[in-house]
């Protein structure tokens, strides 16, 4: 695998202030979803200050937390999949194909899941897992992730396009966020964002009286679809996942296991 440019990291979300409700800290920690952490929490596998955590316990700052017992088994996987034109992410209608009948998974490997969408006319980069903690991590609006996209329009684009747009536009009363928009040639940019609206940059651009012919998302953080092919996956790991979990602010599925 090919060495990536490491990206900067962003500072951690602030925590909110103490007392904090346990299943809220655990999520904070990136050890689980909200869910998980009731259901580890339930099972007796969480500890705090060395006694059996309850639902609806409450940490103070200095508290000590633990989780103890046997590990999970379940062999976590990460992909970077290239989405052709024409294939649905969720829920096909009938006549579509979607993500999971598309791919070809290695042998062994079951249980993993496309993280967000990519409507059926645009093609470009998706992320597949079965580590449901990533999901919060990279849909949740409470956390603001680049995701970058190049786009060619049918109308030539006017000389105030990347101004305007990269200021945030007024989509049926909402203001989009401030993002990054260059233009690469008389009918296409690129642009980054760091929320995600549905068909936000279709939108976006029909506000500047312009149509979207083709919308391709090569990157989300470190992730890049670089030379993969539509239809084609590839296994996320080492150095690349390493710093994609720290971006999103979780410890690997190994550290997540020991001492908090």
């Amino acid at each position: 695998m090919q060495k990536r440019k490491k990206e900067k990291k962003a500072p951690p979300e602030p925590k909110e202030g103490y007392p904090m409700r346990l299943n809220k800290y655990l999520a904070h920690e990136g050890v689980a979803t909200r869910r998980g952490a009731d259901e580890l929490i339930a099972r007796g596998r969480v500890f705090l200050n060395d006694e059996v955590a309850k639902l609806g316990d409450k940490v103070n700052e200095g508290d000590r937390i633990e989780l103890r017992g046997k590990r999970s088994s379940k062999k976590l996987y990460y992909f970077a999949y290239h989405k052709p034109v024409g294939v649905i992410t969720h829920s096909p209608q009938e006549g579509e194909e979607d993500i999971q009948q598309h791919i070809k998974l290695p042998k062994g490997v079951k249980g993993v899941f496309p993280i967000g969408r990519l409507d059926k006319e645009s093609r470009g980069l998706i992320i597949l897992t079965n580590d449901g903690r990533v999901t919060d991590r990279l849909l949740n609006p409470e956390y603001k992730h680049d995701k970058e996209y190049r786009v060619r329009v049918k109308d030539p684009l006017r000389e105030i396009f990347a101004k305007s747009m990269s200021a945030g536009i007024d989509i049926e009363g909402h203001m989009t966020a401030p993002c990054i928009v260059k233009k690469t040639g008389e009918r296409t940019f690129s642009i980054t964002l760091s929320e995600g609206k549905k068909h936000q940059i279709r939108r976006m651009v029909s506000a500047h009286h312009n149509v979207v012919l083709d919308l391709e998302r090569i990157r989300i953080l470190n992730i890049k679809l670089d030379t993969l092919r539509a239809g084609e996956l590839r296994t996320i790991e080492d150095e690349e996942l390493e710093e994609f979990l720290s971006l999103i602010h979780l410890p690997s599925p190994e550290e997540a296991a020991t001492l908090l």
